[in-house]
């Protein structure tokens, strides 16, 4: 047991020398590379494209469960440059988004449809759907909410 321990205090200790060679990280960063990313990271704020909705939340009301719900999120690109929705993932697979493959240009607008699949999702419900975009946030959400009639079952 003792060699055990003996053995792990000197690897512990080689590896803290070793890991604490010459300089830190910091040390290593060329600050004209930094100076160049904050003045690019704010040239790309400038210009990004803003997503605008017509709705972030539909409420579908009460449905009987078995029913698929519908809704469409009207996405307008109040920005400068192209907007670009890459990916839509809901919370659950009884979700299901259609987003825009072209990009929107700036004052354009188009639609994210989603629709919800109410089928063993009896009482009330609210599923997200998060857009990952090229906004400055990088992710936007959209929200389906609403109540469902639970089938009565057979006895």
């Amino acid at each position: 047991m003792r060699k055990i321990i003996g053995i792990f205090a000197i690897a512990a200790t080689l590896g803290t020398i070793v890991s604490c060679g010459k300089g830190n990280a910091a040390s290593k960063v060329k600050q004209e590379n930094v100076a160049e990313a904050q003045q690019r990271d704010k040239e790309i704020n400038l210009g990004a494209p803003v997503i605008t909705f017509d709705k972030e939340v539909f409420d579908f009301g009460t449905v009987d469960e078995g029913h698929v719900v519908e809704t469409s999120f009207k996405v307008t690109n109040s920005g400068k440059s192209d907007l670009v929705i890459t990916d839509a993932k809901a919370t659950c697979g009884c979700t299901v988004p259609t987003w825009p493959k072209d990009p929107i240009k700036p004052g354009e607008t188009a639609e994210v449809v989603v629709k919800f699949n109410t089928s063993g999702k009896p009482n009330k419900q609210s599923k997200t759907v998060t857009l990952t975009t090229n906004t400055a946030k990088g992710q936007e959400q959209v929200k389906v909410t609403g109540m469902v009639t639970p089938k009565n079952k057979a006895s």
